[in-house]
C-alpha cells in the first residue's frame, strides 16, 4: 500500500515535472536524552541543561535521490514557517515540487492551503496516511540526526540551532544513506540505483 502510494505520486511527479520531496518536522531542546558516554564506570558525568523547552525547530525535505534540504526556525513550527520553508525549498531545487507531507495542523491549516493553492505551478501536496511515521523515510533522517545530538550539551540557542545545522550538513553529504532511508520504509522508488 505505501508503494503503491509512493508510486502514484511519482508518477505525477513525472507527469507534471515535479521534484518528489517527502518533508518533516523536528524539534530540538536542551532536555536530557539518555545516551552512552565513554566515562570511567561509576563515574557517570552530569550534564547540565539549560531549559527543557522545545528551543529549535527544523523542517526537512529529501528526494529519493538522496537530496536532503534543511530549513531551520527558532519557534514551534507554524504555518508562517511551513511557507517560507516551501518556498525555500522550491528556490534551491529548481523545479516545481510534489510535497508528500503528514497531517500537521501546520500544513492542513487555511494560510498555507491558500498558499498552495495560490502558487498551484509551483506545489502540490500528497499526504501520508494518519498515523504512519514508518512510511516517511524522512524520519530515519531525524533519528540519525538526534542520536549524533544525544550527548552534546550546547551553552546556548545559538549553539543549538548550529549544532542541528551541523548534523543536517553532515548527513547531506551522505546521499547514498538517504536513499537507503527510503528502501528501508519499504519505497521502491524507480530510476534509483
Amino acid at each position: 500500500m505505501a508503494q503503491a502510494g509512493l508510486g502514484s505520486a511519482q508518477k505525477k511527479a513525472r507527469r507534471e515535472h515535479r521534484t518528489l520531496v517527502l518533508w518533516d518536522e523536528t524539534g530540538h531542546s536542551f532536555r536530557i536524552r539518555p545516551g552512552t558516554t565513554w566515562a570511567r564506570r561509576g563515574l557517570t558525568p552530569v550534564l547540565r541543561r539549560v531549559s527543557k523547552r522545545r528551543e529549535v525547530s527544523s523542517i526537512v525535505a529529501i528526494t529519493p535521490d538522496g537530496r536532503l534540504y534543511a530549513r531551520h526556525f527558532r519557534t514551534s513550527i507554524s504555518s508562517r514557517c511551513v511557507i517560507q520553508a516551501l518556498r525555500f525549498f522550491r528556490r534551491k531545487i529548481g523545479t516545481p515540487l510534489l510535497v508528500v507531507w503528514d497531517r500537521l495542523n501546520a500544513h492542513r491549516s487555511r494560510v498555507t492551503t491558500d498558499f498552495i493553492a495560490s502558487h498551484a505551478h509551483d506545489y502540490a501536496v500528497a499526504y501520508l496516511p494518519a498515523y504512519a511515521p514508518e512510511l516517511n523515510p524522512e524520519e530515519q533522517c531525524n533519528a540519525l540526526v538526534k542520536r549524533a545530538m544525544a550527548n552534546a550539551l550546547p551553552g546556548s540557542v545559538d549553539d543549538l540551532h548550529r549544532l542541528a545545522r551541523r548534523e543536517f550538513g553532515r548527513l547531506k553529504r551522505h546521499p547514498e544513506m538517504i536513499v537507503r532511508f527510503f528502501r528501508h520504509a519499504g519505497l521502491s522508488v524507480t530510476g534509483i540505483p
